[in-house]
């Protein structure tokens, strides 16, 4: 059985995806380069940035057919982050609502990557 390390994203721009991402995580990336930047995540996966022009083989599709989602420590969380996020001027394409798993919202990166915060319910 394998186990998942690193999350790979096609960018337009892996400086201006570096910069989001550090903005958004609150840290510098490992590794930044024309072609490509890399942050470690705080449960040990990395994030790559890899531009969509220089991706081998090719890429073929664009943002948005997925999603990176993180869990929030508690309901109210959510609408914390969201609120932070808002005003940090990040993308809102769902405002906070209560769906069948938990309390979520999602937003996008620039290259339109969505990213999906959760906390499920507590259970009954």
């Amino acid at each position: 059985m394998f186990d998942a390390h690193f999350i790979l994203l096609h960018v337009e721009s892996p400086a201006a995806s570096a910069a989001f991402y550090a903005n958004l995580l609150g840290k510098e990336p490992l590794e930044l380069s024309p072609t490509f930047a890399m942050f470690a995540l705080p449960s040990g996966a990395r994030l790559g940035l890899w531009s969509r022009h220089t991706v081998e083989p090719a890429a073929t599709t664009t943002g948005g057919a997925a999603e990176i989602a993180m869990i929030a420590p508690s309901l109210e969380a959510v609408d914390a982050v969201h609120a932070d996020w808002r005003k940090r001027g990040i993308a809102i394409l769902q405002e906070p609502t209560d769906l069948d798993f938990g309390r979520t919202f999602t937003a996008r990166d620039p290259d339109g990557h969505r990213l999906r915060v959760f906390r499920p319910f507590p259970e009954a």
